[in-house]
């Protein structure tokens, strides 16, 4: 496990980015943590990253549940299961065919035995002094090896 220190939305953004140079076809991330907590901020800035536009509207799929974006990399599923009671729906959204690409999901816990094993696990917390926490859970040895995290955790920013 990898924890982060982010002070402030700048960090998030560029934990965001960072993370958008490590991932490739077949990758989910599952971001976790409760409202507020800075997941869509952290997804709006991958997503950004991976689609090269810094400027990219990306909105809250809350309602929506999905929303699809061609990135140079592939097609990027942002998944927003909120609103789901369970894995039931999921397989109506498309999550088969979007796993081919790179999926996001918040509130992963809705997946049940559907979230991979495989996946990188982000729980964002607020912390003591107003900022947040994040805690990178598996690709310990992809994340080691990359140059963006490879040294410590201050080198992704």
């Amino acid at each position: 496990m990898r924890e982060i220190s982010l002070p402030d939305t700048q960090a998030t953004t560029a934990l965001g980015r960072a993370l958008a140079r490590v991932l490739r076809a077949g990758d989910c991330v599952l971001l976790e943590g409760d409202l507020g907590a800075g997941k869509t901020t952290l997804a709006r800035a991958l997503l950004r990253a991976l689609c090269g536009d810094a400027e990219m509207e990306v909105p809250s799929p809350s309602y929506t549940l999905v929303q699809v974006y061609d990135a140079p990399v592939g097609e990027v599923a942002h998944f927003d299961l909120w609103r789901l009671d369970g894995p039931e729906g999921v397989h109506e959204l498309g999550w088969d065919d979007a796993r081919e690409g790179i999926v996001l999901v918040e509130w992963p816990q809705r997946l049940g035995t559907l979230a991979p094993p495989d996946a990188l696990r982000i729980t964002m917390a607020p912390d003591a002094t107003g900022g947040r926490i994040a805690r990178l859970e598996g690709w310990d040895t992809r994340l080691a090896q990359s140059a963006v995290f490879g040294t410590g955790d201050a080198s992704w920013a």
